[in-house]
């Protein structure tokens, strides 16, 4: 579906149309029962010639202020494909590995960070056998595996080349225990307890932990009130915070099936988004946030993997989303966590669980160490 030439033109005109749009109303919170929406994909142009490999921006440190980690403006986005196996070969990293055996042809890259795995034709790829979903599906073209240039620089380049991110002593972090007050989240299968409450006992027992190690820490809400989203992003600012990590726990009401953990962060701007919920991926849009993509996919990433090890959850991935509120706003690198299900009455029985509850937190801890 990739093919034609005329689709180039297609979507330069889906970039006019789209960079100016105003932004859309979002869901009054992150949570919306019983309504998991994919993105339909916009037609993108043929594979080209292979694209010369991008800088990442600097990662933070743990020496300088807030103020000297902002990034410029990004610019337009990559809207060519390149040429994985030239890629590889470039950077010397090695080469490409067909693996065999599996529902999909794939192939492997063994880098110094971890090995990476994706499957021509799926969205969804493995890093060090964890789950991360691309933008879009890469192809065999001419013999030679292609991906979309704003995948490799978004996705692939943080994690294959890029350093994970460090962390010293005395940073500032903001923890945001998702809903509150009138808002009260998704609803425990088991006894019908709220999000809310599981959010915040959370977000208390990673302060207790981090403050341990010398961070600063900051919670958006502290007790049982509703805090805009708006609010929320504020507050980080207003505290010169260096991360800012939403918590919230998931919900398919009615359906009890679904299990697992998946970690979000802001869309990278050209890329459609894993999840939209039935809200409007504008995939040209620019969010103050998209400053921080490959920070963000590193911070997610970090985050899954700790969290996926402390708890044995179901593996769900680390996805990307364009409509959440207290993430499109941040001057900062920034995550939100689904840590299980309230509607699968097993995981629930887990998240309702104070001993479990204190894993998160820990694993949370163990990621920015």
């Amino acid at each position: 579906m990739f093919k034609t030439a005329g689709i180039i033109f297609g979507a330069l005109i889906f970039l006019a149309g789209c960079a100016t749009s105003p932004d859309e109303s979002l869901p009054p919170d992150w949570s919306a029962t019983g309504v998991v929406s994919k993105p339909n994909l916009p037609p993108i142009p043929a594979a080209v010639a292979p694209t010369v490999k991008t800088n990442l921006p600097p990662l933070i440190s743990s020496n300088p202020p807030p103020a000297t980690i902002v990034k410029p403006k990004p610019a337009a986005p990559i809207l060519t494909w390149t040429s994985l196996n030239r890629w590889v070969a470039e950077n010397q990293i090695g080469s490409l590995h067909r693996l065999t055996g599996g529902p999909v042809t794939s192939y492997s890259i063994s880098a110094k960070n971890g090995v990476l795995v994706l499957g021509i034709g799926s969205r969804e790829a493995t890093w060090r056998g964890m789950e991360i979903h691309l933008g879009f599906a890469p192809e065999i073209i001419d013999d030679q595996v292609f991906v979309h240039g704003l995948d490799l620089q978004k996705n692939l380049e943080p994690l294959i080349l890029g350093e994970p991110l460090t962390f010293g002593t005395n940073r500032v972090i903001v923890i945001d225990p998702g809903h509150g007050g009138i808002n009260g989240g998704t609803i425990s299968v088991l006894d019908k307890r709220p999000e809310k409450e599981f959010t915040l006992d959370w977000a208390r027992r990673i302060k207790r932990l981090l403050e341990t190690d010398g961070w600063q820490v900051f919670l958006t809400r502290t007790n049982d009130i509703d805090v805009a989203l708006s609010n929320r992003v504020t507050f980080a600012e207003a505290h010169c915070a260096d991360l800012f990590i939403s918590l919230h726990f998931n919900s398919h009401a009615p359906d009890q099936k679904p299990v697992g953990l998946e970690t979000f962060c802001l869309t990278p701007m050209g890329l459609p988004s894993t999840l939209t919920r039935g809200y409007p991926d504008m995939l040209f849009q620019n969010f103050p946030n998209n400053n921080f993509d490959a920070q963000n996919l590193q911070l997610a990433a970090q985050l899954q993997r700790a969290l996926l090890h402390a708890t044995g959850l179901e593996d769900r991935g680390v996805s990307h989303a364009r409509f959440i509120g207290v993430l499109r706003g941040q001057h900062r690198p920034a995550a939100l966590i689904e840590a299980g299900f309230l509607s699968n009455p097993r995981e629930a029985k887990r998240i309702e669980d104070p001993e479990f509850r204190q894993k998160l937190a820990a694993a949370v801890v163990e990621a920015l160490k």
